[in-house]
C-alpha cells in the first residue's frame, strides 16, 4: 500500500505514532467552544508485549522534508504486527442473554480534507449480525452459520470475515473463553460502496456479542475490535468504524494511544446527506494505492485550514460550511475522482442544483453531498443519478439521509 498523504501532514508531536503513519494531521485537541458537550474519549493503551494476533498493520520510517515548498516523505515498508487486544474486565463475564441482533449504520468516512481521521455515520442504511451463545462452539470463540445479502462473495470462516474477526477480538476483551459465539449477519450495504461497508460489519458484530454478556464495554472500547477487523480487510484506520459504532461525528485524534472526539452537530440545526451510489465497485485498498507519497505545501496548507473549517462547522452547525469545507480537497479527491467514471461531472451538476458541497465518500465509489432540506436533497440527488448516467454511464441510486447520532444498537434479544 502506498504511504498515504495523511501521513505526511500530522503533527510533529505524534511522529511516533500510528496516527502518524496511518492518520490525521489534526493533532491538537479541540476545545474550548460551549457547543463541545461530548467529551473526549481516550481508550487504555494497550499492551505492545508478544501479539498472538495474525492480523498486521503498516509501519513506516519518516522523514519529512521541506525543499522547493513540498512536504515530502519517505517511507519503508515493513511488516509489523497490531499490539494485541488485552481483557478489559476484571473477570470473565457470564452471558445474560441467549440471544442479540444489532444493527450498525452506513458511514461517510474522510469528509474531503478529513482523510483517515474524520467520518460520520448516516440513517437508514447499515448491517445487520445475531449472536447467539452456542454449547457447541468452543468456548471463547466465534462461528459464523449463515450470510445474506452478499450475493455469495464473502467468507464464513471467521478470520476471514470483518464480523468474525470484530466478534473474535470482542471476545478477548470481554475476557471470555468458556462461551462460544455463533454468528449471522445480514448485508445492508452493498461491498465497496465507500459507505463502510466493512466496518459495519464488524461494529455490529462487536455490540451484539458484547450485548451477550451485559454490555460490559462502552462503544468507544469496542472501535479496538473493529479495528481489528478493518486491520485485516483495509487498513488501521477508524475513521469508518468509530462513527459506525458511535454515531454522529467522530474525530480519530491518535492510535497510540486510542484517542476519539465525538463531535457534536447541534440538534436544532438541519443537516442531509445525498449519497449516490453508482454501480461499480471501488476496494478502497485500490483507491488508497492511487495516492501520491508527496505533496505541495500549498495543498497541506489548504487541507489543514479546511479541516479546521469541517470541524468548526459541525460544532456550529453550519451545514453551508461544512459542505463547502468538504468540497474543498486539494489531496485525496484529485487522484481518486478521475478513477470513478463520471464522479466530476456529477460533482458540478450537484454544486449548479444548489448543493453546499460534495465528494467521494470513502474510497468511493459513492458520491455525498451535502444540503439543509430533505426535498432539496431529493432534487440535488435527482440530478446526480441522471449525471452518472450521461456522464460516466453509470446507472445509480440516490439516498437523502440524515446523521445517525446514536451508532450501532441492539434492535432484538432474548434472555437465556
Amino acid at each position: 500500500m502506498a504511504t498515504t498523504p495523511a501521513a505526511m501532514c500530522a503533527c510533529p508531536s505524534l511522529a511516533n505514532s500510528r496516527a502518524f503513519t496511518k492518520s490525521s494531521f489534526l493533532g491538537h485537541d479541540v476545545r474550548a467552544t460551549a457547543r463541545v458537550s461530548a467529551a473526549c474519549i481516550q481508550v487504555p493503551r494497550r499492551s505492545t508485549s508478544t501479539s498472538t494476533s495474525t492480523a498486521t498493520s503498516e509501519s513506516f520510517s519518516i522523514r519529512s522534508e521541506r525543499k522547493s515548498q513540498r512536504v515530502k516523505c519517505r517511507a519503508v515498508k515493513t511488516a509489523s504486527p497490531v499490539p494485541p487486544l488485552v481483557q478489559l474486565t476484571t473477570e470473565e463475564p457470564k452471558p445474560v442473554l441467549q440471544y442479540a441482533k444489532a444493527f450498525a449504520p452506513a458511514t461517510v468516512a474522510n469528509l474531503g480534507p478529513g482523510y483517515d481521521f474524520l467520518g460520520c455515520a448516516v440513517e437508514g442504511m447499515g448491517d445487520f449480525v445475531t449472536a447467539e451463545v452456542d454449547e457447541n462452539i468452543p468456548g471463547g470463540t466465534v462461528a459464523i452459520e449463515s450470510i445474506t445479502g452478499d450475493e455469495g462473495r464473502l467468507s464464513l470462516i471467521p478470520e476471514k470475515n470483518c464480523a468474525g474477526i470484530a466478534g473474535q477480538a470482542t471476545l478477548t476483551l470481554l475476557g471470555v473463553r468458556n462461551v462460544g459465539v455463533r454468528l449471522n449477519l445480514h448485508k445492508g450495504l452493498p461491498l465497496g460502496s465507500g459507505l463502510g461497508s466493512s466496518a459495519a460489519s464488524a461494529a455490529a458484530a462487536a455490540v451484539a456479542v458484547n450485548a451477550l454478556f451485559g454490555s460490559p464495554l462502552s462503544k468507544a472500547q469496542l472501535v479496538q475490535a473493529g479495528l481489528e477487523s478493518e486491520a485485516t480487510v483495509s487498513g488501521y484506520h477508524a475513521d469508518n468504524v468509530a462513527p459506525s459504532l458511535m454515531g454522529g461525528f467522530v474525530l480519530v485524534r491518535s492510535y497510540d494511544p486510542l484517542h476519539l472526539i465525538p463531535l457534536e452537530f447541534p440538534k436544532g440545526k438541519q443537516l442531509y446527506f445525498v449519497l449516490v451510489i453508482p454501480e461499480f465497485e471501488a476496494p478502497t485498498k485500490e483507491m488508497r494505492a492511487v495516492l501520491s507519497p508527496e505533496i505541495s505545501m500549498k495543498s497541506h496548507v489548504s487541507n489543514c485550514s479546511q479541516a479546521a473549517a469541517l470541524v468548526s462547522a459541525i460544532l456550529l452547525g453550519d451545514a453551508r460550511l461544512l459542505g463547502s469545507a468538504l468540497g474543498s480537497d486539494t489531496i485525496v479527491e484529485p487522484k481518486r475522482g478521475p478513477l470513478i467514471p463520471g464522479m466530476l461531472a456529477v460533482k458540478l451538476v450537484s454544486m449548479k442544483h444548489d448543493a453546499f458541497g460534495c465528494t467521494i465518500s470513502g474510497a468511493g465509489p459513492t458520491t455525498v453531498a451535502i444540503t439543509d432540506s430533505e426535498d432539496e436533497g431529493h432534487r440535488i440527488g435527482a440530478r446526480m443519478v441522471e449525471e452518472f448516467m450521461a456522464d460516466g454511464k453509470l446507472k445509480a441510486t440516490a439516498h437523502v439521509q440524515k446523521l445517525d447520532r446514536e451508532g450501532a444498537r441492539v434492535v432484538d434479544s432474548r434472555k437465556l
